[in-house]
């Protein structure tokens, strides 16, 4: 059986046509398609397994690292002398968190509270929580400064009641003891006759309300009405605000609660949350971009301006009364002790910081704090956080423990809480965030150019069908002419005449046209 070749040259021609449209239409739908699949995988939802489950319990190691800065000098700082410090660390610990009492409301929120434990990691520590460092005491030079300005005799009472207990100006103490608390009788004096002046009684540990606690009570939005509110935080405590800092501005509860933020970030989003720890909203700027095997990724950073001075950056004023920029003065919402939070080694401070201890040496790249995170769904995929504990001393008359110390914003730890993705998690979001829509991207590419080839050779077929057709009739129109002028009458051999001897070829023609 003869095939049509115009037909099919006009079938594939047809189909060439109809690849070419849906591979433009899955070219400008394809981003609506992807953005909703998105928007529908990061909302709040028990429907969604894996993003759930990443945001309900950390499904990659969370760890914090601690290092102590070991003052090598403590008589010399007595008599007035700069302090020198040594780094010691890290002493690693394991950070589990787990978000219990999920509670979902009509308004699309939903509350919760995450729950945190250390467990310490010797293997990737460099010593053991047994280690010995010395320190300034906090329950002696930070209330000598929160106490100055009681009367003379108040302050003689107060320095009598330090050597009752034998309470000197500096700790020498265990890694453990330092983090997790240790016994105090006077602790446990003041918690009896003070209540309410220290958070804690019997012990003293300057993580000791870090484990086994919580981070308060959270209420978050699910994104299921507005997905660019997801994570966002509505309320902590129950609060809209709090009331630590002088101004509204620096009271807001501010951005999502620090693990993960709204989809589709730009280079000119920021990343906002608030922080617990620091009592206040914090938040972090782009830096650049960058990939972690082969996910693409947003870094951002601590500005300059998060803890400038009132004088240098007027917006921080209500976090005042401040010191030299790059502090941050938390003693409203630390007992009134003088306790001050930077960067490490005083990176991005006001260099006169670095000048009053000797041993400091901030870098970027080991004291910086940094989040780099997949812009497309807001997810943190490498995450260091890096904060450093000070306190401010100085000699207070009355109070003989201070000595002649000089005044100072004393380190004494800084630490750096860090995870990234990796293993399984890893490989699911490369391939559900990274293949897959590559792979799409490319359908829509190789449709495009499957329909266009088809096309074109479809229609030089039908063209070269066409131009063949033309010259078989133009064969067909001459030849019965020239015939028919030199031989119209004559007889044939057996009879018959010339015309009749054309009729079969005329028929052989006619076919070939019809089939062609």
């Amino acid at each position: 059986m003869a095939i049509n070749t115009s037909k099919v040259a006009i079938v594939f021609l047809v189909a060439g046509i109809l690849t070419l449209i849906f591979g433009v239409v899955t070219l400008f739908t394809g981003p609506a398609v992807l953005r909703h699949q998105i928007e529908k995988n990061t909302m709040i939802d028990p429907k969604n397994e894996l993003s759930y489950t990443m945001w309900k319990d950390l499904p990659v190691p969370f760890f914090m690292s601690v290092y102590f800065f070991n003052i090598l000098n403590p008589k010399e700082v007595l008599k007035g002398e700069k302090p020198m410090v040594e780094e010691r660390g890290p002493y690693v610990y394991r950070k589990y968190c787990q978000k219990e009492n999920i509670t979902f409301h009509p308004n699309g929120t939903v509350s919760y509270r995450e729950y945190r434990r250390y467990s310490f990691e010797p293997s990737m520590s460099v010593g053991n929580e047994s280690d010995v460092v010395t320190i300034p005491n906090m329950l002696v030079l930070g209330a000598a400064v929160m106490l100055e300005d009681l009367p003379s005799g108040v302050l003689f009472l107060i320095s009598s009641t330090f050597k009752f207990f034998k309470e000197g100006p500096f700790l020498t103490k265990t890694v453990g003891e330092l983090m997790w608390g240790y016994d105090s009788d006077l602790v446990e004096f003041l918690s009896t006759y003070l209540p309410g002046m220290l958070p804690s009684s019997g012990k003293f540990g300057l993580f000791l309300d870090f484990n086994n606690s919580n981070t308060g009570l959270f209420t978050i939005h699910t994104g299921k009405d507005d997905i660019k509110k997801v994570h966002k935080v509505d309320s902590w405590n129950g609060l809209k605000e709090v009331s630590y800092w002088r101004t509204p501005q620096c009271n807001m509860i501010n951005g999502t609660a620090g693990q993960m933020w709204p989809p589709f970030l730009t280079k000119e989003s920021t990343l906002p949350f608030y922080s617990p720890d620091a009592c206040r909203s914090l938040e972090l700027v782009y830096q650049r971009s960058g990939k972690m095997k082969g996910i693409p990724l947003y870094r951002f950073v601590a500005p300059k301006t998060m803890f400038a001075n009132g004088t240098d950056y007027t917006p921080n004023e209500g976090f005042c009364p401040c010191r030299q920029s790059g502090l941050l003065n938390v003693s409203s919402c630390r007992n009134n002790a003088p306790v001050f939070i930077s960067q490490p080694h005083f990176f991005n401070a006001d260099p006169v910081l670095q000048d009053y201890v000797l041993g400091l040496h901030p870098t970027e790249k080991d004291h910086g704090l940094f989040i780099d995170i997949h812009p497309l769904t807001g997810v943190p995929l490498n995450v260091s956080v890096r904060l450093q504990l000070n306190l401010y001393m100085k000699r207070v008359p009355g109070i003989t423990e201070t000595g002649k110390i000089s005044e100072v914003v004393m380190p004494m730890l800084w630490f750096e809480e860090s995870g990234y993705i990796d293993g399984p998690v890893l490989t699911t979001f490369h391939n559900n965030l990274v293949v897959l829509p590559a792979v799409m991207q490319y359908m829509q590419y190789i449709f495009i150019a499957l329909g266009l080839v088809t096309i074109i050779v479809a229609s030089l077929v039908l063209y070269k069908a066409k131009r063949s057709r033309k010259s078989v009739f133009s064969t067909v129109m001459e030849n019965p002419g020239s015939e028919t002028r030199g031989s119209r009458a004559a007889p044939s051999g057996d009879g018959s005449t010339a015309a009749e001897e054309r009729t079969p070829l005329l028929q052989h023609n006619a076919e070939r046209l019809t089939h062609t």
